[in-house]
């Protein structure tokens, strides 16, 4: 079994990123999209960053634009919108694809690692979350309609 930190991503300001940069955290990854009726849960993720955060949880932000087109804009666009929107601080990677044969390494991890609903690998919207354990391990994958805040017994105990 691979280990999540294994894999890189190239962050929003354009810097590679070790996701061994991580090890010894609790990590939330999330696809993210500005144009969506989930992204009212950028406000949930970044409580949870701020409430977790000096305890070991670190949120992984990718955006993703293949889910009904809601996630045009560029880096810096995208970076902006969450920053003024939402205040979100925790880190933010540049748009990738999370589905079919350009999907990013992370998420083919991810998905072969944690299957949805009935065995299925394929992420179904925006907002799917990831939940890894302080040893790389993915433990738990959430649908988009989990907020946020549901989340907290289950980071409490890995932490």
């Amino acid at each position: 079994m691979s280990k999540f930190y294994g894999f890189s991503a190239t962050s929003i300001s354009g810097e590679k990123i070790e996701m061994s940069d991580y090890k010894g955290k609790v990590v939330l990854v999330v696809n993210t999209a500005s144009k969506c009726g989930f992204t009212k849960q950028y406000d949930g993720l970044q409580e949870l960053y701020e409430q977790y955060k000096d305890q070991g949880l670190v949120i992984l932000g990718f955006p993703c634009n293949q889910f009904g087109e809601q996630e045009k804009g560029g880096s810096s666009e995208i970076q902006e919108f969450c920053r003024l929107n939402f205040g979100v601080n925790f880190p933010m990677f540049e748009k990738i694809n999370v589905n079919g044969p350009d999907a990013h390494p992370i998420y083919q991890h991810l998905k072969s690692e944690k299957p949805g609903v009935l065995g299925t690998e394929g992420i179904k919207w925006n907002f799917t979350k990831f939940l890894i354990n302080k040893e790389g391990d993915v433990v738990e994958r959430f649908g988009s309609t989990t907020k946020p805040e549901k989340l907290k017994a289950k980071i409490e105990k890995l932490l």
